[in-house]
């Protein structure tokens, strides 16, 4: 009886380390060579892969924000930028061990764009800045 158990203690460990290995993966591996997207425009393409993987899903959202902010629809862009938090922090478990430096800058510059949005009384110019600071460190993480 106690052999069983152990037998089953084990293939438990070796099952979890397995599950948790795939949970904390990623469908594309991060050395896959990065890849143009073309996102607006085609004369326009840019690079959305980098150490963290592809992120053109978060740029979208943030683009989306961005151009709410620019039309001074504030409360339509704090409504809009909870996406992009939620998405975030589902992908962080996938995305964070990648690079978890750039993961850590780029984690930075979205909580000020929320804070900015989430503000008492948000302020069109603050909330630009703090985009615009988004959408540049969108672009400091291409390859």
């Amino acid at each position: 009886m106690r052999q069983i158990r152990t037998l089953i203690r084990r293939v438990a460990l070796v099952s979890s380390i397995f599950l948790l290995g795939i949970a904390a993966g990623c469908s594309k591996p991060a050395d896959e060579p990065l890849k143009n997207v073309t996102l607006g425009s085609a004369s326009s393409p840019i690079r959305t892969a980098s150490n963290l993987g592809d992120l053109s899903t978060f740029h979208r959202i943030a683009t989306d924000v961005a151009s709410l902010v620019d039309k001074n629809d504030l409360p339509g862009a704090k409504i809009r930028i909870k996406d992009l938090e939620s998405t975030w922090d589902s992908a962080e478990a996938g995305i964070k061990p990648r690079a978890a430096a750039d993961w850590h800058v780029l984690d930075k510059a979205i909580d000020r764009a929320l804070s900015a949005l989430r503000d008492k009384s948000p302020q069109q110019a603050a909330c630009k800045a703090a985009m615009d600071d988004l959408l540049k460190t969108f672009d400091t993480m291409k390859g």
